[in-house]
């Protein structure tokens, strides 16, 4: 299966949940000054939400400096978001603004460091779209 890319603050949420999750995954360092080996084959990102009541500020600006590189950018598959129910609104929105300015699928949502239950969901989720994205992908 192709790989995933995440980001998690310093709460260490998302970073709770892709340990859970259970597949291959690397993470966007917080600061730039770490060392991040941008994926050059298709991946998967998951984000986290972070914004204010109006949706400001909602993809981290590691997220939208890793996704301003063109080449790594090619390789975006799908997104996953994460957020708090608590924003309404605002919950994910990160997933559907980098859908959209991406030109892909958000895939799924989750809450926080997510459910047993949102852990099983999105790993058959993925399991089932990497299927179909490999079986259309040009050899």
């Amino acid at each position: 299966m192709p790989g995933l890319i995440y980001f998690s603050s310093g709460s260490g949420n998302t970073r709770r949940f892709i340990d859970r999750l259970g597949l291959p995954a690397s993470r966007i360092p917080i600061r730039s000054s770490e060392p991040f080996t941008p994926p050059r084959a298709p991946f998967v990102l998951v984000c986290p939400t972070y914004s204010d009541g109006e949706g400001r500020g909602a993809v981290p600006k590691q997220v939208i400096r890793v996704l301003n590189d063109a080449e790594t950018r090619s390789h975006l598959r799908g997104v996953i978001a994460s957020g708090n129910r608590n924003f309404g609104a605002t919950f994910a929105l990160a997933g559907r603004i980098i859908a959209a300015k991406c030109d892909v699928p958000l895939l799924a949502r989750f809450e926080l460091a997510g459910t047993d239950g949102d852990i099983a969901r999105i790993r058959q989720g993925l399991d089932r779209f990497w299927k179909a994205q490999l079986s259309t992908e040009p050899h």
